[in-house]
């Protein structure tokens, strides 16, 4: 079973900028990937995808702001987030998924890592 780690949120004014990374403890080669979402009181989200080869899906909400990238060979899975809003507030967790956006995690998830965006 692969485990998860996720890093580098922290808290931004609205309009900054993150990096979140991801390192699985195996392979990650032949599964889509994502990058979800839980905000405070609400169910987890997807907000992006990514296919072995590289095509990328995200959420409207995301869409133009949020760039998801990977590095099959390092095991790590990326999302760069721009122009944050506080609504992007939550913890996020990266995990497997089905293409295009819809939810397929491994039986465990990372603790994940707080992104807390202030007005």
């Amino acid at each position: 079973q692969v485990q998860l780690v996720e890093s580098g949120g922290g808290l931004v004014t609205a309009g900054g900028t993150l990096t979140l990374s991801c390192v699985a403890s195996g392979s990650i080669l032949g599964y889509t990937m994502g990058w979800y979402r839980q905000a405070p009181g609400k169910q987890r989200d997807l907000v992006a995808t990514i296919i072995t080869g590289g095509n990328t899906s995200y959420a409207d909400s995301t869409k133009g702001r949020f760039t998801i990238s990977r590095d099959n060979a390092k095991k790590m899975v990326y999302l760069q987030m721009n122009n944050l809003r506080p609504e992007d507030t939550g913890i996020y967790y990266c995990n497997r998924a089905f293409w295009p956006l819809r939810p397929r995690p491994f039986n465990s998830w990372g603790q994940g890592t707080q992104v807390t965006v202030s007005a």
